[in-house]
């Protein structure tokens, strides 16, 4: 599976790990680059000293590449790229902010630069900031979220003609089928974020994990869409959010209902009721908890079979 992701990072296949807040710590991240991906640490959910550490971890845990996925709408910006800079770390993700805020300063001290679109005219401007590559995140993705709420399948191919950068392609993808779909539709490689969410390695609860495994197709809504909008499974909290929104909350009551903390609550402290369960649409065909190199494992062989069956059958008469 060699192409322009895996030559940009130096990987064996074209698959990142979502670098989600409260699951993506130097076990599941290191893990998943053991196994011949990119694992990336979830910035987030740490403060600099915390990220710190888990930078230290993954350079003794792996010797493969990974990287730190920066939401840029996160306290202590400023202090986490200094600490990524100053600690050598070679990959950095950004999210949720525009793509020239930092880019410039990255790729000056010789840093790998993605950014995450959700839009077609985002693309266009992540090239203009001048970063290696992009991640296109339909809708189907778990956690924040686009406003256009464009899907991957439509999504993917958009991007594509906007930009010539490698391309990522993410939300809705948890399977060896779903990763051929995705470079199908013009995508050069993928970003799971929900099936590495319910790793063995994840730092997630279990309580969470196990909530994941449980949920059917039709059990994730997408909330808070006059603020930051978020997918999630549905529970007590996102009821009431949704009651709210119908019957006219505004923004300051939404923001005040939300408060601090509620992805911790449930996905690391396992309160459920209360916390955002963030998780994808395709939680709805994850079943079983397994092992990073056990997901891949699976996600190749797949894969592979699937391939095998395309350039095998007749399709189009």
């Amino acid at each position: 599976m060699k192409n322009s992701i895996t030559s940009l990072f130096g990987i064996k296949y074209p698959i990142i790990q979502g670098g989600m807040v409260w699951c993506s710590g130097w076990k599941l991240a290191s893990a998943v680059s053991n196994a011949g991906g990119l694992g990336l640490l979830g910035a987030g959910s740490m403060h600099p000293d915390l990220l710190l550490e888990h930078i230290q971890k993954m350079k003794n845990a792996t010797d493969k590449p990974w990287g730190v996925n920066v939401p840029l709408l996160y306290p202590e910006l400023d202090r986490i790229i200094e600490l990524i800079i100053n600690e050598g770390v070679r990959i950095v993700f950004t999210s949720a902010g525009s793509p020239k805020k930092y880019t410039s300063k990255l790729k000056q001290h010789g840093i790998i630069v993605v950014h995450v679109v959700s839009n077609s005219t985002f693309a266009k401007k992540c090239e203009e900031a001048g970063v290696d590559a992009i991640v296109a995140e339909g809708s189907e993705a778990g956690g924040h979220n686009g406003r256009e709420e464009t899907s991957t399948m439509v999504l993917v191919p958009l991007v594509r003609k906007a930009t010539t950068l490698p391309l990522i392609a993410a939300g809705g993808i948890g399977t060896g089928r779903g990763i051929l779909a995705a470079l199908a539709l013009g995508a050069d490689g993928v970003q799971l974020g929900s099936r590495f969410a319910v790793a063995m390695e994840s730092s997630a609860h279990e309580i969470y994990k196990n909530k994941v495994i449980d949920s059917i197709e039709g059990d994730s809504v997408l909330i808070h869409k006059k603020l930051a909008p978020v997918r999630l499974l549905k529970n007590e909290f996102s009821q009431q959010v949704q009651a709210m929104e119908e019957n006219g909350a505004s923004v300051e009551e939404l923001r005040a209902h939300l408060g601090k903390g509620r992805a911790k609550k449930a996905i690391f402290e396992g309160e459920l009721p209360e916390g955002e369960i963030e998780i994808g649409q395709v939680a709805a065909n994850i079943n079983e908890i397994k092992t990073v190199q056990e997901i891949f494992n699976e996600l190749i062989e797949e894969y592979s079979s699937a391939k095998t069956v395309f350039n095998t059958e007749s399709f189009l008469c």
